[in-house]
This record gives C-alpha cells, sequence and structure tokens, in this order.
C-alpha cells in the first residue's frame, strides 16, 4: 500500500506545475522536468545492482518477422523496445517528460512549432559505428514513409527537417500540436547504410535492424524463441545517467509456446524463469509446484498507478450487424461479467469501466460538468446516450441466468429491429442475426470466456460462430478488418498524444493495420485529440482526455473484462527489483530493464 501511495503522490507533483520548459537536459509536455541537469539516476534504478545473469520469458504465439518498424509481419511486440534507441529517453516516473539518449540536448520554441537536438558525439551502433545526423535524418524519412503506421502521423506534421549546425537537428513544424516536440524524440534511430539497396518496407526476417541499444539480437529461431544478450560495448553504459541501474541483465530470451498451458509447463519446469500471471484463480491455486515450494521461484505483486486502458472483445461497426448503437448495448447487456469474473477470477478482478480508468484521466461518474461539458456541448447532437448524462456499464447480479441483463438485450435488440423468430433472433425480413468472433490459437482464457459468452447470447436466439486460427492469420485478418468482433487490448497512458489518432482517429479507420478495430469515424473524437494535444495548461488537457473517454466509453464498441491494477509477477529468486517503484511500474521499461540478477540468493 506504502508503495501505491508514493507512485500516486509522485503523479500529482509531476502534475501540479504549468509553465516553459527548463533546460537543454530534458523536456517536458506539461512544467519542467523533475529531475535536474546533474541527476545522477533515475529515481527507481538501483546504481549499484550487479550485471549478469538473465531472463526467460514465455510468449504464446509466433513470429515472422525481426523488424519491429514495418507494417508486414508477426514481430515480438518486446522487440522495439528491447533493441531500439532514440533521441531522448522516457521517465517511467513522470507522466510525460524525456530525458536525453542519444541526444545530449533540446530546445525548443515556447509555442513548440520547432524544437531542436544536438546529437551526442559519443554515440554508436552496435557495430561501433557512430550514430550521425545523416542517420537521424534518414531515419525519420524512411520511418515516415515506408514504416509502421504509427509514424506516419508525425511525419506528415514535419514541414521540415533540416541540420542548422554541425551535429543539431531542428524540426519544424506545420501543426499547432504541443506534443510534436516530445515525439520528435522518441523515434527509433537506425543506420542508414545498413539499408542500402534493401526494400526497408519488405524486409523481415533476413535482416536485423542495427541500432545503438544497449541489447543486440544474439540467436534466434523464427517462432521458437529469440535471445538478445548485454552489449558489454554499449555506448551509453558509462556515459549517460538514465542508464545508470538499467539494462544490468546479460541475456533477455523470449521463448515461444503454442498456447498458455504449454508456456506455463515452462514456466514449472524452469524452461522458463519469469511469469507475468493475468489468471488470479491459478495465482492462487497452481502455485505450489517443487520449485516454488524449494524457494527457488517467489510470487511478487506489484502496485501501478496507470490507467487501465481498454481489454475485452471489439465490435467492428463496419460490418452491418454493430453499425447500431443500440445492437452494440444489447451483447453489453448480455455479457454476463459478474458470472464470467467469478469463474474466471474469483471476482478478485476489477472491471475495465472505461478506457483511463485506474487513473485521474478516467471520466467521472454522473454528467458531465465544467470544462468537460464544455468541451462536448458542440456535439450534443451527435453524441450516443451517456456521453453528457452519464454512463455505467451494465451490472448482472451474478447469477448465471442474468434476467434482468437478458431482459435488457432483448429491450435493445427490439428497439434496433430484431426480434426472436422460432427461437432465432431475426430482422423483420427473417434473416437471422448473426456474427463471427475471432481468436487466436492459443488465448484458453480468452476462449474460456467466450464460451460462457456463447452460452448467454443464446438465450437471445444468437448463435455466433467461433473461428480461431493461427497467428499468422489473426494478424493478417484483423490488419485487414475482416472480423466481426475479436479480442481486443489498447493500452493508454497518463500521457495521451498523437497516437489516439491511430487508435481512434477517422482519418486512418479503413486504412490496412489501423489500431482503430471498432471503426469509429467521430468528428469530436478528432475534436477532443486535437485540443489535448493543444492544450496550455494540465486542467484544459485532463478535460480533453475525459471528454474523449466518455465518447468512447458510452460508444459501446468494447466489452471490457477485467483490469490489472496491480502486476502479478512470478520469478526465480535471483531475479530482482528496487524497492521504489514508478508511476509507469510494470510497463514496456521495467521488467527487465530495471531488474537485476542476484546471484547470491
Amino acid at each position: 500500500m506504502s508503495r501505491l501511495f508514493s507512485a500516486t503522490t509522485a503523479l500529482a507533483l509531476a502534475w501540479a506545475a504549468t509553465g516553459a520548459m527548463a533546460d537543454g537536459h530534458g523536456i517536458a509536455m506539461y512544467g519542467e522536468p523533475a529531475l535536474p541537469a546533474d541527476f545522477a539516476h533515475f529515481p527507481y534504478a538501483n546504481p549499484d545492482a550487479p550485471t549478469g545473469g538473465r531472463i526467460v520469458t514465455a510468449e504464446v504465439g509466433t513470429f515472422d518477422s525481426l523488424n519491429p518498424y514495418i507494417q508486414k509481419g508477426s514481430v515480438p511486440w518486446q522487440l522495439r523496445y528491447i533493441i531500439g534507441e532514440s533521441l531522448m529517453v522516457r521517465s517511467l516516473d513522470e507522466p510525460f517528460t524525456l530525458y536525453g539518449q542519444l541526444a545530449s540536448g533540446v530546445q525548443t520554441a515556447d509555442d513548440r512549432s520547432w524544437v531542436e537536438f544536438t546529437l551526442n558525439p559519443a554515440a554508436m551502433f552496435s557495430d561501433g559505428s557512430p550514430v550521425t545526423v545523416e542517420d537521424v535524418i534518414w531515419s525519420f524519412e524512411i520511418l515516415g514513409t515506408q514504416g509502421h503506421g504509427r509514424y506516419r502521423g508525425f511525419w506528415e506534421k514535419v514541414a521540415s527537417l533540416e541540420e542548422v549546425s554541425p551535429g543539431t537537428i531542428r524540426f519544424t513544424f506545420n501543426t499547432e500540436d504541443r506534443e510534436l516536440a516530445l515525439l520528435a524524440g522518441m523515434r527509433p534511430i537506425l543506420k542508414k547504410a545498413q539499408w542500402d539497396g534493401v526494400d526497408f518496407a519488405e524486409s523481415g526476417i533476413d535482416i536485423v535492424p542495427i541500432t545503438s541499444g544497449p541489447y543486440v539480437i544474439d540467436d534466434f529461431e523464427v517462432g521458437r524463441f529469440v535471445s538478445f544478450k548485454r552489449n558489454p560495448d554499449y555506448w551509453g553504459a558509462d556515459v549517460l545517467a538514465t542508464e545508470a541501474g538499467l539494462h544490468n541483465l546479460d541475456e533477455i530470451r523470449l521463448e515461444f509456446f503454442g498456447d498458455e498451458t504449454a508456456a506455463f509447463e515452462a514456466f514449472k519446469t524452469g524452461e522458463v524463469n519469469s511469469n507475468r500471471e493475468f489468471n488470479v484463480a491459478r495465482w492462487d491455486s497452481q502455485y505450489d509446484f517443487p520449485a516454488a515450494q524449494a524457494g527457488d521461484v517467489v510470487k511478487s505483486i506489484l502496485p501501478h498507478a496507470r490507467p487501465s486502458g481498454m481489454t475485452g472483445f471489439v465490435m467492428n461497426s463496419r460490418q452491418p450487424q454493430f453499425a447500431d448503437w443500440r445492437v452494440r448495448d444489447a451483447l453489453l447487456h448480455a455479457f454476463n461479467f459478474e458470472f464470467i469474473n467469478e469463474t474466471m477470477t474469483g471476482s478478485a478482478q476489477p472491471r475495465i469501466t472505461s478506457y483511463w480508468s485506474n487513473s485521474p484521466l478516467g471520466m467521472a461518474d454522473g454528467p458531465a460538468t465544467g470544462r468537460v461539458a464544455e468541451l462536448l456541448a458542440p456535439f450534443a447532437d451527435d453524441l450516443l446516450p451517456g456521453a453528457l448524462d452519464g454512463y455505467t456499464l451494465p451490472v448482472s447480479d451474478g447469477t448465471e441466468r442474468n434476467r434482468a441483463g437478458t431482459a435488457a438485450a432483448l429491450a435493445q435488440m427490439e428497439a434496433a429491429g430484431y426480434t426472436i423468430q422460432n427461437g432465432v433472433m431475426s430482422d423483420a425480413d427473417g434473416n437471422p442475426f448473426s456474427f463471427e468472433i475471432l481468436l487466436e490459437t492459443g488465448a484458453s482464457e480468452n476462449q474460456a470466456i467466450i464460451d460462457m459468452y456463447t452460452q448467454s447470447l443464446g438465450r437471445i436466439g444468437i448463435t455466433p460462430t467461433i473461428s480461431v486460427v493461427d497467428g499468422a492469420q489473426y494478424k493478417e485478418r484483423t490488419d485487414a478488418l475482416d472480423f466481426d468482433m475479436t479480442y481486443y487490448r489498447v493500452g493508454l497512458s497518463l500521457s495521451p498524444g498523437n497516437e489516439q489518432y491511430f487508435y481512434f482517429g477517422q482519418a486512418t479507420a479503413d486504412e490496412p493495420g489501423t489500431r482503430n478495430l471498432m471503426g469509429i469515424k467521430s468528428d469530436a473524437v478528432d475534436t477532443m485529440i486535437g485540443n489535448l494535444l493543444t492544450s496550455e495548461s494540465q486542467d484544459d488537457f485532463v478535460a480533453s482526455v475525459k471528454a474523449l473517454d466518455r465518447i468512447l466509453t458510452s460508444g459501446r464498441y468494447v466489452i471490457p473484462i477485467y483490469q490489472w491494477n496491480i502486476s502479478r509477477i512470478a520469478h526465480a529468486k535471483e531475479l530482482s527489483y528496487p524497492e521504489t517503484l514508478p508511476i509507469f511500474g510494470d510497463w514496456p521499461g521495467w521488467q527487465p530493464d530495471v531488474w537485476w540478477w542476484n546471484a547470491a540468493e
């Protein structure tokens, strides 16, 4: 409890100030960086941590590419966090503050219309060659034109990119957007010469990007494992305060398995030595295997203060079945969360209530007031019920039959033009209402939830088709938006910015690979995202996010399941972490970057 209190207190302090940026060692979205120019290490890092050891995690699924910077292929999601390095690095203890990494200094205009980075002359790629201004400029150009969609929105807002003095690069922006100065510091920097004569957008397993980060890919087998080794010649190890106490493990290894059962068995037998557990029932009842009984495996519970994000089952509103919000509302009522949660977790996990629940950015209960109401008012005629007057998810009585939820679902389906005819939910012409639920092989927990859900749907005359496909097919279909309903997970932070357009904006809603799986196309959404990007005060920023949260949640696009406001990690006793936990505990960059191997254990 004391750790969680410390994190939320730090959050309040980090958001307390507004004003101009401090000196050139860092940059904050609002106010000044919390750490001074001469800071020795991040507060959550242990500068005395020993080096050595390894962490091995179990991943369910497969991969066919080692280039995380392009659209093509299925890539281990951790890859860009482990090998990538950018001009600036994020602090996990501040909502949106960056400190120098490849750049030794940063300056920006008061209105954030431009930003300049001075390249650290010591910066080197893993092959020993220097990181140059040419590499930086080329990286932004190639990622912005041929890279993954996540990089392209930023590039469209860059009016010019040039070297204004030796080692100093200036970005000038064509759009009013205060976050752009920070985003410029967060893009990965690649080695230009590596890609001479190579089709960047089509590269995959045959070429591994050369980066300047502390880890390099040491070995891999397609679909089986990837092993990263700590680069003993990493340029920043004794140069950067942001590196003190980080990247202590000699090896990070990802082992891939076909399903969750095989992955857990690998942990029990010691093939894997760290496991983040999402199944509370298993956490409570199945961690009594010999290694745990002997004390060789320990269980750690880590609190955090980051938003819940949204996890659940998304309805594709591009499909005619889900274009009507009343149908989506009906399917939310039919989803008996309380019964499912009791079955799956013993009711130990709270439900996700909105996209930014578990944080100060989540929408408040009841009607919108103050600045939030002002922001939503111009769109009142277009907003769905609940956005202005308040919306909460349906709550069942916890019994399997869920009579009240079933009745509400039937009423909403009838309002949308459907009735039960001969036991089958059908439209006015007698056409059955049905849809496909797309799942990925190996996701046994999702399958179990869907099995219970389909039983509930049967009570309102709906029989969905369940399609379980391998990882490659799943990615291909979701990238092509070829699904009716599927599992959905979007992680959201305390510093939402331009990525919200990629998640929820209408400009990319129909593009292959978009994260806007629900297909929302809303002027109100785009306006709220624009507001949060141009807000000059923290109060206006928070109001914009709360308003956005109301629109998304009341849109009833996703059937939320439970949130993980604590992280349950079982691990080898030698794997250790600092006493001080950051706000973004267990975010990419917490494990394994801050952990170390204590051979004395």
